[in-house]
């Protein structure tokens, strides 16, 4: 487990940035003071007009199980027909890694900024999250899924209105991460000439 703490490496070791499988986390995991600290991080985002538009609901180990039953009830409940792989797949995701956040977008309707900068910066929110959990010396994953869309899993973390954002599982690498393929900077980034126009 490596801590960054060398700010003229900066750079690469933010270039060295890896989403971990959940199913690959092993422990150990954040202990509580660190969780806190990766989260209070993360709220160090951008947050036009000062919203918070995002919260966090921590699920503890000994509340998986309840998780599982949670999410084979609403899965259940939407897809009578659901064999058992995907009963299994329900209870395994909510078993996953030894740490578990579960981010919530909570747009602000009353307030003049779009909602689409609102949601702008829950996602900037996730991102810091797991940059957090990296600096911490841990893998993070951020998983969606059928859990983040269905409103009767919401309702256990949230209220109407508000969309899970996502899953963001933590723990320690049992396995060397894999760099996915990464876009050619030429085909993402460009220079604007308004004399082309």
């Amino acid at each position: 487990m490596t801590q960054f703490n060398d700010l003229s490496s900066l750079p690469a070791y933010l270039a060295s940035r890896r989403s971990g499988r959940p199913r690959d986390m092993v422990a150990p995991g954040p202990d509580a003071a660190q969780l806190r600290d990766i989260v209070a991080i993360a709220t160090r985002t951008p947050d036009h007009g000062k919203l918070n538009p995002w919260r966090v609901v921590h699920i503890a180990s000994d509340q998986r199980d309840a998780l599982a039953r949670v999410l084979v009830d609403a899965y259940r409940s939407e897809k009578p027909e659901a064999g058992r792989l995907e009963i299994e797949a329900m209870e395994t995701f909510a078993r996953q890694a030894p740490e578990l956040l579960v981010v919530l977008y909570s747009p602000r309707e009353s307030s003049k900024i779009p909602l689409w900068e609102q949601q702008l910066s829950a996602g900037a929110f996730v991102m810091n999250l797991l940059h957090a959990i990296h600096a911490q010396g841990f893998v993070g994953g951020w998983i969606t899924g059928w859990p983040s869309y269905s409103d009767s899993v919401r309702d256990h973390f949230g209220a109407a209105g508000e969309q899970i954002a996502g899953f963001v599982f933590i723990g320690t690498a049992s396995q060397p991460l894999e760099e996915r393929p990464r876009p050619e900077i030429d085909a993402v980034f460009s220079e604007w000439n308004a004399v082309a126009r």
